[in-house]
């Protein structure tokens, strides 16, 4: 029996999808959830999540593609920041960095962090939004935040690949990056549209991103539609008896 991991991105980015997530595990649809330190919902989240008690299951989503900034330094970068906002566009040409640079994106990410320490979550794993965790010139960067802050779990890289989500190598680390500075991984990741009616591998992590569509069911976001969000049922694993649900913090 393969155990799986089963984490939804985005817990704080906004109300549906922290609902979501909050309704997923009732369901136990999900093992885990990484949070948005910089998200509109940060607090309600946090308190949905001491009420319900999945604030053990908490990861940091480190973010530098979308939203406002904690830290004034990094809205100097414009590849990083236009109009106090993150943006998409230093991860789509991703380039060296100054030292200044560096600094300034190691302080946001700390930033991140902090907030999830401060408001009394024990941090438990880390990924990224738009996964910029794996890019050549933030990985060394990210490593050092979760060094500072003791987060030794992290995401690695896609292990699967299909025509609608091939894998991408240029300009990111590979797995051997996050062993060799000491970061437990699962053995494999990939989304719930990979593993549909196959063989899922032990130690495997899938993500989700957990949010209602416009009729208000329980889905696994793939996109919008005329301000909704779209995709398929968020429920791949029930009746299924080649798996076993683990959490990160009991990855080995």
């Amino acid at each position: 029996m393969a155990r799986i991991i089963i984490n939804g991105d985005d817990l704080g980015m906004n109300r549906g999808c922290t609902l979501a997530i909050a309704r997923a595990f009732e369901e136990g649809l999900i093992t885990d959830t990484t949070m948005m330190a910089n998200g509109s919902y940060f607090d309600e989240a946090v308190r949905l999540a001491k009420r319900q008690g999945f604030d053990e299951r908490i990861g940091i989503h480190f973010n530098l593609t979308e939203g406002t900034p904690l830290t004034k330094g990094i809205l100097a970068i414009a590849d990083f920041v236009k109009d106090g906002r993150f943006h998409k566009g230093f991860s789509a040409t991703p380039r060296s960095l100054s030292e200044e640079e560096r600094e300034a994106v190691f302080y946001e990410l700390c930033a991140q962090a902090r907030r999830l320490a401060d408001a009394g979550l024990r941090i438990t794993h880390a990924d990224s939004h738009h996964y910029i965790h794996h890019l050549i010139p933030l990985a060394p960067i990210t490593a050092a935040v979760c060094r500072r802050f003791g987060i030794d779990r992290m995401r690695r890289n896609r292990t699967f690949d299909t025509p609608e989500h091939p894998i991408f190598t240029e300009n990111r680390v590979d797995h051997g990056y996050w062993q060799e500075n000491g970061f437990l991984t699962p053995r494999h990741f990939g989304r719930r549209a990979d593993f549909v009616n196959m063989t899922i591998p032990d130690g495997t992590e899938v993500i989700v991103h957990p949010d209602f569509d416009q009729k208000g069911r329980l889905i696994d976001r793939t996109g919008m539609q005329e301000g909704y969000p779209t995709g398929e049922p968020l429920d791949f694993i029930s009746g299924r008896k080649d798996v076993s649900l683990i959490c990160y913090d009991e990855l080995d």
